[in-house]
């Protein structure tokens, strides 16, 4: 059984404008992890998360290389006053590329660069209003993917995150997303709601944004992490550089397999995770898929502290 936490990185999602405020005040690795991206990208990051309006850092362009910086800000947080390591990582959908920083996969630099392009990437590859993303509640996942095929008619339509047990993540063309929340609904989902993304990710509508990121990904000096890192597509640790690269590629129109992530986990004796970034939607989504993992938000003095308290009696 390890002693060493899991290390769970957020994605889009989980930004709000003074993210980290509170955590930057003590820990001065906050500002000079963003000014580093800032440097990296020409564009200063924290003042865009601190006085920017929720619609700039909503925009998909500005949200990746964000949550990114931010994720890779609290890791080194944790770090610096825990003394530890991680015994295993993983990031969701956005959050893997955070993974890979903190593993010593991708340099930091370069991830942010990465991560603006790929944004860009993926919105310039649907019209805006062509594709859409919806959440269902209380289906199973072979419901939801049964009403996806029925559904679909000739668009594209797949069920693409399945974030927890009952609750599955749609995407596809507006038309055939709009069907299948009518027919959720029939079926008896407790919720099927349309998500306020521009972007339809993890489908079939994403694969030439893939094509241009596996050109963008050849100029990026990516290795092997010296922490495994399990994948959203292959819930696996990538064995070579190349197959690390290819499962970023597929990432882009392969779903999120979450659940399956959060069960690895806890099958290879881990019994605590963190949370390293803004909010707590991943340490919920946790808490409905194995109560024998304990997961733990970190993203201000108060939660770090809990997090360092739930450390010290994992290590007795």
């Amino acid at each position: 059984m390890s002693q060493l936490p899991a290390i769970f990185f957020p994605g889009q999602g989980s930004q709000t404008v003074g993210m980290l405020d509170a955590l930057a005040a003590v820990y001065s690795v906050v500002r000079q992890t963003f000014e580093e991206a800032s440097d990296a990208l020409g564009k200063n990051l924290w003042h865009l998360v601190t006085q920017g309006s929720k619609e700039e850092i909503d925009h998909t362009e500005n949200t990746q290389p964000v949550m990114l910086t931010a994720g890779v800000a609290v890791w080194r947080v944790w770090q610096a006053q825990s003394g530890q390591s991680a015994a295993l990582m993983a990031g969701h959908s956005l959050g893997e590329y955070s993974a890979l920083v903190a593993a010593n996969a991708l340099p930091f630099a370069d991830a942010v660069r990465l991560a603006a392009d790929r944004a860009r990437f993926m919105q310039e590859a649907v019209p805006a209003g062509a594709g859409a993303m919806a959440a269902l509640l209380n289906l199973t996942d072979q419901q939801v993917i049964a009403l996806c095929a029925e559904q679909a008619r000739g668009e594209v339509l797949a069920a693409v995150n399945f974030n927890a047990v009952g609750q599955v993540v749609i995407a596809g063309t507006t038309t055939a997303v709009n069907r299948a929340l009518v027919a959720a609904k029939a079926a008896g989902a407790r919720k099927a709601v349309l998500l306020p993304v521009s972007v339809p990710s993890h489908c079939a509508l994403m694969r030439p944004a893939a094509a241009r990121l596996a050109e963008r990904l050849t100029a990026v000096p990516l290795k092997l992490p010296t922490i495994p890192v399990l994948h959203n597509v292959s819930v696996t640790a990538a064995i070579s550089v190349n197959e690390l690269h290819e499962l970023l590629v597929q990432q882009l129109y392969s779903p999120v397999h979450w659940v399956d992530t959060v069960r690895t986990v806890t099958a290879s004796g881990v019994t605590l995770a963190l949370e390293c970034g803004p909010g707590k939607v991943l340490t919920g989504l946790c808490k409905r898929i194995d109560d024998n993992l304990t997961t733990l938000p970190v993203f201000d003095p108060k939660t770090l502290d809990a997090a360092l308290e739930a450390m010290a009696h994992v290590e007795r």
